[in-house]
């Protein structure tokens, strides 16, 4: 059970972050064929993983650890630019844990609870009274303090954020059922057919991969995970199911502390886990007023920033006007003579004359030809897209050439390119 707050202050500061960032997110194809799902690029300026981390670090928290495994390198590196500002002298922490084979030669993370029980002893050390675990590849907006005070309060054992999805997103995810207090009274694990919430046939409380633990009460719980044989060693299918049957498990709902925009369009989260999802949620922020607000200075997405010259537009004739619409067009981009709607173009892109890109997710240093006509379209970091080049206009075409999804959307690569 949940020991008596004995520290003044928000719960927050006496909490640690410890972020799951080595999956990876294999459902986004070539995305992550060269980087983790939490490195990849999205809304013109971030990657996934800055979400988990700005909510933390916004939340109050300064005390942060984030596990690493698949195809790191591209992570690691982004979060040794950008979130290197922590200062031990202020009490603050940021560390860095590839998967090191710290418990055996042999053994890398085989689950997400074996990620944190091979740091148990960085973990401790961090002398922190409560863990927040967070999965470092969904996009949204959450303070952590609500989860955490109700935690306290009902003295939980874990305290699980919950948000409410669809019959078929639950699928994916660990499903709930809940009593009146907010117990959680049966949890399944990526179920083939979910149950639904009472009353609402369409739609399951699923987990959204965030846990609440005292921290001395999840060590005993992973050293008894980690002797066990027949364990996965992963949260969803043994440890939180385990606590539900014998321990207290109560659920927070999503609704109570996300972090609401002017629009107030409800609660916000995306696990953007598939070519259509990413590409749908990046496009989302062309919108007027999106769901998600980017420009909040109040609760701010945190990222490394690379130093570049403002966005350029140039060329102003009849057929050849460097222009964006409802796009976002981020720095060092130059566009000249060409037409962008709907679009999201990350740092350092260069759109060459009567080029036209529409409802496009360009990624950082992408050149793209004369004439070329792109739609629905996302291109990988680097590409170099040839003159006169056409997508998404013959779906027969852009199948044999490039990855194309159920939903219509080409993901091109310089490999792909280089095939044609």
């Amino acid at each position: 059970m949940t020991t008596p707050k004995t520290q003044s202050g928000p719960l927050s500061r006496h909490a640690m972050a410890y972020v799951l960032a080595g999956g990876r997110g294999s459902r986004l194809l070539e995305l992550t064929d060269i980087r983790a799902k939490p490195a990849v690029y999205f809304g013109g300026k971030f990657r996934i993983v800055d979400f988990a981390l700005s909510n933390a670090m916004n939340s109050g928290i300064r005390r942060i650890a984030v596990a690493t495994q698949y195809k790191a390198h591209s992570l690691i590196r982004h979060l040794q630019r950008g979130w290197n500002f922590f200062r031990p002298e202020r009490n603050e922490t940021f560390d860095i844990l590839p998967a090191s084979q710290r418990v055996d030669e042999h053994m890398w993370y085989l689950g997400t609870a074996d990620a944190v029980y091979q740091n148990l002893d960085i973990i401790e050390d961090y002398g922190a009274q409560f863990i927040v675990i967070l999965a470092g590849d969904h996009v949204y907006k959450m303070d952590y303090e609500p989860m955490l005070q109700q935690h306290v309060d009902q003295g939980a054992d874990v305290t699980v954020g919950c948000i409410e999805a669809s019959i078929e997103e639950a699928k994916g995810f660990g499903v709930m059922h809940v009593d009146e207090n907010d117990q959680i009274i049966d949890f399944l694990e990526k179920p083939a057919n979910p149950p639904h919430m009472p009353g609402r046939p369409d739609t399951a409380l699923a987990s959204m991969g965030i846990y609440v633990f005292d921290v001395a009460f999840l060590a005993e719980e992973l050293r008894r995970d980690a002797a066990d044989p027949d364990s996965d060693h992963d949260f969803g299918k043994d440890i939180i199911p385990r606590l539900v049957k014998g321990g207290k498990a109560v659920a927070h709902p999503f609704a109570r502390s996300y972090i609401r925009t002017a629009s107030d369009a409800g609660p916000y989260w995306r696990d953007v886990g598939t070519i259509d999802s990413f590409f749908a949620a990046n496009i989302d922020l062309t919108e007027v007023v999106p769901d998600l607000d980017l420009y909040d200075r109040d609760w701010p997405i945190w990222t490394y920033s690379e130093m570049n010259a403002p966005a350029k537009f140039v060329h102003d004739h009849p057929g050849r006007r460097g222009s964006a619409v409802s796009s976002l067009v981020s720095g060092g981009c130059v566009i000249s003579g060409a037409s962008i709607s709907r679009s999201v173009l990350f740092n350092d892109v260069r759109v060459n004359s009567y080029a036209n890109v529409e409802l496009g997710v360009i990624m950082p240093g992408v050149r793209i030809g004369r004439s070329a006509r792109l739609k629905n379209v996302i291109i990988d970091r680097g590409v170099d897209i040839p003159e006169g080049l056409i997508v998404g206009e013959d779906p027969l075409i852009d199948g044999k050439r490039f990855r194309r999804s159920e939903g219509g959307v080409c993901l091109i690569t310089q490999k792909m390119i280089d095939r044609l």
